[in-house]
């Protein structure tokens, strides 16, 4: 293993932000493949994700003492790349509130944050597969899964590889093209962001699933060495599967499904009441047969938002 610090970002108030990238593999061989980078937290509230990477260096650190890396490859796994915003409590650039992952492909000579990006993404860029440890822009829980941006050069049959039940294949939307993950596949890397469910607290077991998951995905595209079950069938799914469950009325939420359960048509969901009174203003409904793949995790609701999304059974998988 090889621990590397890629950028540094001086501060006249505190000790200098330091973006630290380990190694491993044949690092020092200049006819090494760039195999795989993985990216943990983009944004300050992303600990889960920080702590992906961390189990992920002790993990990769033991096969690679162990012999089980294969020759002539790399892995590259930068646990944050907001020390800031970690140390502060922001989600978002502690300083002006911009999001990293809205800068890629960075530019070094721009603002703070595109400069962050610029260097990051100097180092990530040109790998085969890339790895990003996600979080969505609403607060909530999802069922664990794939997420490929539709590019043109998304690769599905990859996705299927981490085992996961669900690859979710969407549509690029202008903001999108400031993401790491569309600068990954625009030059070239096959991308892939791994939602886990949670952000802002430590799951021991959604962490053993996540790494497990990782692992099996290496060793599937010949990165690692080690025996894997074969492929089960996964399902790809757009975001015309999902069906929105909007409250008419502001209040707080009482769920009554949470994630993972299956529903059927006219299932009770959940219910808003009148934070006041606790009088019930409207009560929740399956708008379909299916799972419940998201859930709103703040309790303040607002009118018209959407607090659950409702998978579809009735889709083909892909092979």
């Amino acid at each position: 293993m090889k621990k590397e610090i890629i950028f540094e970002l001086g501060s006249p108030y505190r000790d200098s932000m330091r973006i630290t990238a380990f190694h491993f593999g044949d690092y020092d061989s200049s006819d090494a493949e760039k195999s795989c980078a993985i990216v943990g937290a983009t944004r300050g509230n992303e600990a889960q994700q920080i702590y992906f990477c961390a189990r992920l260096v002790a993990l990769l650190n033991e096969l690679e003492s162990a012999g089980c890396i294969n020759p002539g490859r790399k892995i590259t796994v930068i646990p944050t790349i907001n020390n800031y915003s970690v140390n502060t409590n922001r989600r978002f650039w502690a300083l002006d509130s911009t999001d990293i992952n809205r800068m890629f492909p960075g530019y070094d000579l721009g603002e703070t944050t595109q400069q962050i990006a610029h260097h990051v993404f100097e180092h990530v860029k040109n790998y085969t597969y890339g790895i990003q440890f996600a979080s969505y822009f609403m607060p909530g829980q999802f069922m664990p899964h794939i997420r490929i941006m539709q590019t043109g050069y998304e690769d599905l049959e990859s996705a299927a590889y981490f085992g996961l039940p669900y690859v979710y294949l969407r549509k690029v939307r202008p903001f999108d093209t400031g993401t790491l993950n569309y600068n990954w596949q625009i030059f070239g890397t096959k991308a892939f962001s791994f939602y886990s469910g949670k952000v802002g607290e430590i799951d021991e077991n959604i962490t053993e699933m996540t790494t497990q998951s990782i692992l099996r995905f290496l060793i599937s595209v010949g990165i690692c060495k080690g025996i894997v079950k074969p492929n089960e069938a996964v399902r790809v799914i757009t975001q015309e599967d999902m069906m929105p469950v909007s409250v008419k009325f502001g209040g707080l939420l009482l769920p009554v499904k949470k994630v993972g359960d299956t529903v059927t048509t006219g299932e009770l969901l959940g219910c808003v009441v009148d934070p006041y009174d606790a009088t019930v203003k409207q009560k929740l409904y399956a708008p379909a047969r299916g799972w419940v793949f998201y859930v709103d995790k703040n309790p303040f609701v607002y009118e018209g938002s959407a607090v659950y999304r409702i998978l579809g059974s009735a889709h083909p998988t892909h092979p």
